[in-house]
């Protein structure tokens, strides 16, 4: 899953040469961040929802952000920590709050491919909203298409018990996502890719604990076990550190759209190792919405990278 795509950064059309590297960073980005879903549906089945979402992100902030200065990188301005406090509170507590929260309810698998209705609603806000694309007819049948599988979803969730309002929660905090990676293009940031992303991570988990404190997560101290634990050290670690840096540094080798072919693999891995792992039933139903959802990414891909 893109946990930490907090900037875009220019990316070099040349072709990269494959290799190790290369398939190991795919590797990240396809299978971490497919497995953060089952990562995060195990954390919150015994951590609180907001706790467990602002310590993943304020310890993975922490890390980077204090990496990322000792290597010599100038603190942000007081004009760039607002922006930074603005996408941290849309791509980390609007976002993450409620993922973390309908996870409690939606099978990891689920939760995925709603998730990767981003590209969907990044569309739907720079065209409809901000004018930054024009109109184009296939893109709209192909962004329709995509919403026909999230309310064959939707309809699913609600016979299966699990509820459309987590469903909704997830949707709505991808909008929130989604309205971020738009504004940041505009907004003042510091010119270093992963030192914003720290930033925004340290601050959005901030945020994210202060909520879980004043709801009251955190009296009595929740208890944490091994399960948990582990859980939660592998979002910090494989989710948000390695994930983004493989992101990052496949950023600046290739395509935009090549890399983010993630957007249609991670829901795959997170469907199998939700259905072969935590025995999570997969229908009919499920394959059918999963598989309009990740057509309309495939095609709105397709078209972004032909324009190129």
């Amino acid at each position: 899953m893109v946990t930490t795509t907090v900037i875009d950064t220019p990316a070099n059309t040349s072709p990269a040469r494959p290799g190790i590297r290369v398939f190991l960073a795919f590797f990240a980005i396809y299978v971490f961040w497919g497995m953060s879903f089952l990562a995060i549906r195990i954390a919150v089945q015994e951590v609180p929802p907001l706790f467990a979402a602002g310590t993943r992100f304020f310890i993975a902030g922490v890390l980077l952000y204090g990496f990322m200065r000792f290597r010599g990188q100038p603190r942000p301005t007081r004009a760039q920590w607002r922006s930074l406090a603005l996408l941290g509170l849309l791509m980390f507590v609007a976002e993450y709050g409620p993922l973390f929260w309908a996870e409690k309810y939606v099978p990891s698998g689920i939760a995925s491919v709603l998730e990767a209705t981003l590209p969907l609603i990044t569309l739907v806000i720079e065209t409809l909203v901000f004018r930054q694309q024009r109109f184009h007819w296939r893109l709209l049948v192909s962004t329709l298409l995509g919403f026909c599988g999230v309310g064959v979803l939707l309809l699913h969730g609600g016979e299966q018990q699990f509820g459309v309002l987590p469903c909704v929660a997830i949707l709505t905090g991808a909008t929130a996502w989604a309205l971020g990676s738009v504004l940041n293009r505009s907004l003042d940031l510091p010119e270093s890719t992963p030192l914003t992303s720290g930033a925004a991570m340290l601050l959005g988990g901030g945020m994210l604990l202060a909520l879980s404190a004043s709801f009251g997560e955190m009296h009595p101290f929740p208890h944490v076990s091994m399960r948990a634990v582990w859980a939660l050290l592998y979002l910090i670690v494989c989710g948000s550190l390695l994930g983004f840096t493989a992101f990052v540094w496949l950023l600046a080798r290739m395509p935009a759209t090549r890399v983010a072919s993630h957007a249609y693999v991670n829901p795959v891995v997170a469907v199998a190792l939700g259905y072969f792992v935590a025995s999570e039933i997969v229908t009919t139903r499920t394959l059918i919405g999963a598989a309009l959802v990740l057509l309309s990414v495939f095609l709105i891909l397709r078209k972004q990278k032909a324009a190129i």
